[in-house]
């Protein structure tokens, strides 16, 4: 008689990989669907319908999406406003990273956890917040409430990235550079600075994606103030307009994923830059 093959660990272990090669592939597939579909309706020939597949695809709503004045004006301030945000978070996240972490004081955890919290809460709850808080002190809604709204959670994105960075190095650096006669600025300047900048541009990328597609804050305090994200949410309600509202959507993935996956790829070869 023949003897039935017996499975080695080698078989086990491939067939074990090929099932999470194929589970992770499904998860991909069912995340990013939908994006496919923005993407693919953005060429699509009819200017009202959703038919699948669609009927022929084209590229002519791309160049009237661009030439949209008020698409191009919503893009112009969700563009200023992520820039001023992100700059802001860069200099209060680092100067609260560097607090916590070169001090010791009383409360400091729960500063910390403070300086979390925003991007942890959800969005109606950071946005009605803030609108309260502006509103109490009569301060009228306009491009610089969207920045302070913004800015609230860029923080904590600059913050997490730069804690991280002084975790995971010493201080030996920044005591032999006090040792050898400089000041606390050259310190900053030669020795800090250099050490935590992959993690000053990973956090800063992140804040100007978080600010650039934010919806929920920004609809608690724009006023009459319209960014890209709110612009096309009201062009949800006209279906005419549906494809030139693919396009800028389209754009919105593009501009915020590009700066993701830079961010991410400095995160991860960041890694060890020496210690200070």
């Amino acid at each position: 008689m023949l003897s039935k093959p017996k499975l080695t660990a080698t078989d086990g272990g491939e067939r074990a990989s090929l099932w999470l090669k194929a589970s992770a592939l499904a998860v991909l597939v069912f995340l990013h669907f939908p994006i496919m579909l923005i993407f693919l309706y953005a060429f699509n020939t009819e200017d009202s319908a959703y038919t699948f597949p669609p009927p022929g695809l084209t590229f002519k709503w791309i160049p009237q999406a661009l030439a949209n004045p008020d698409l191009f004006k919503a893009l112009l301030l969700s563009v200023e406003v992520a820039l001023i945000a992100t700059s802001i978070a860069l200099v209060l996240g680092t100067l609260a990273a560097a607090a916590v972490y070169r001090s010791e004081f009383f409360g400091r955890e729960a500063i910390s956890f403070l300086l979390v919290l925003p991007i942890a809460l959800p969005g109606i709850v950071t946005g009605i917040a803030l609108r309260s808080a502006i509103g109490g002190m009569g301060i009228p809604f306009s491009f610089w409430t969207i920045v302070i709204g913004h800015a609230t959670f860029c923080v904590v994105t600059v913050y997490n990235n730069v804690l991280a960075r002084f975790r995971r190095t010493g201080g030996s650096m920044v005591e032999a550079s006090m040792d050898l006669g400089a000041n606390s600025f050259q310190t900053f300047w030669y020795i800090v600075l250099p050490n935590i900048a992959t993690a000053l541009l990973a956090g800063g990328i992140l804040a100007f994606a978080l600010s650039f597609d934010e919806v929920i804050v920004t609809t608690f305090t724009a006023g009459q103030q319209e960014t890209l994200p709110i612009w096309i949410l009201g062009q949800m309600l006209k279906p005419r307009d549906r494809p030139l509202t693919n396009v800028a959507a389209m754009l919105v993935v593009l501009i915020t994923t590009v700066p993701i996956l830079i961010a991410q790829r400095l995160s991860s070869q960041a890694g060890d830059t020496g210690n200070f």
